[in-house]
């Protein structure tokens, strides 16, 4: 029952996410600047905190971690102002007014404030809309992200806690869900990183996200080399991070949510019953995500386990394509073709 709960609150809340992406003002953009803010925080905190101080036992890039890892908040902050439009000088006021706030308290308040301060700029004249800027829009962002706060602990974060509980009773079903949910994730506006960050997945549950979006590079490699989307750098690019080609995911999400999915879910279950851990939440991202399993596991089941997963995701790519290889298509000129024309209308 606890395992059907915490699914159907997850899959609720990244159905939300998506009608905010393609629904809200700028929801698409403002999303992109969430998966940038958890990139700026906790890919720095991955990698320096967990592999350079922790595994490689550098008190000094450790600091750096951890003082990347705390700002989350303030990225949030600060990228989806500017996303939305706001000034830089301004959007970083909002951001550093949130500092100490998680990331998505951060993101909520920084979004909202972000068009009354679009309204002050264009309706207050220069250089007095700093003042009023600073008189209110600080203290204002910063009062609403301490309100989100509880609300995010109380939805998020219990999401994580019931999905860590039943990780254990139920390992295979889990390592499905939770192996198919964050991979399609991964290459979905809400950045994997960012969404296990929120839900503060650690031990089993983390280790799924990490090494599924690790097999899921070389699954995401043989499909769209296979498919044709767009040129080599396309491919290596969507390898080594699904996200810098959301626009083309975007345009043929079922091929390529479908393939991930069944990777994914393929993944899942081997880690799942591996019993391998990884207490560094946030992490599922293909290279950090691997680096810090070797942190919390006996390197050669870690070496072992991403093998496996490397070699599921490659044959569920090669599957893929085989499936949808009559599947109608948009590939990287297409799009373009398409801007242009836009562009020309205009």
């Amino acid at each position: 029952m606890d395992i059907i709960k915490g699914t159907a609150l997850l899959l609720l809340v990244l159905a939300g996410f998506s009608l905010f992406s393609y629904k809200a003002p700028k929801g698409m953009k403002a999303m992109a600047a969430l998966a940038g803010a958890a990139c700026a925080a906790f890919l720095v905190e991955a990698f320096q905190l967990y592999v350079g101080g922790d595994l490689l036992g550098i008190e000094f890039l450790g600091e750096v971690g951890t003082a990347a890892g705390s700002m989350g908040g303030v990225a949030a902050a600060a990228l989806v102002a500017i996303a939305v439009g706001v000034s830089p000088v301004y959007a970083l006021l909002l951001g550093v007014s949130c500092a100490g706030l998680g990331l998505l308290p951060g993101f909520i308040a920084g979004y909202l404030i972000a068009f009354l301060v679009k309204l002050i700029e264009k309706k207050v004249p220069g250089g007095l809309d700093l003042i009023v800027i600073i008189l209110f829009c600080a203290p204002l962002v910063r009062l609403l992200g301490e309100l989100m706060t509880p609300v995010v602990n109380a939805t998020l974060l219990n999401i994580g806690g019931i999905i860590t509980e039943t990780a254990n009773s139920n390992p295979v079903l889990m390592g499905i869900i939770l192996g198919g949910v964050i991979t399609v994730v991964a290459t979905a506006p809400l950045s994997s990183m960012a969404l296990t960050a929120m839900l503060g997945l650690t031990g089993v549950p983390m280790a799924i996200g990490a090494l599924a979006v690790f097999g899921s590079s070389f699954m995401n490699y043989i499909l769209f080399d296979r498919m044709k989307f767009g040129d080599r750098k396309t491919t290596i690019s969507v390898a080594i991070e699904p996200l810098t080609q959301a626009h083309i995911i975007s345009a043929n999400p079922i091929p390529v949510y479908v393939t991930n999915f069944v990777g994914g879910a393929s993944a899942g279950v081997i880690i799942a019953l591996s019993g391998l851990i990884n207490n560094a939440t946030g992490t599922a991202t293909p290279i950090a995500g691997l680096a810090v399993m070797y942190g919390f596991n006996d390197p050669m089941k870690v070496t072992l386990i991403a093998s496996a997963c490397a070699a599921v995701g490659l044959l569920c790519g090669f599957l893929g394509s085989v499936v949808f290889k009559n599947y109608k298509i948009k590939t990287v000129d297409q799009l373009q073709t398409l801007e242009t024309e836009k562009g020309s209308a205009a």
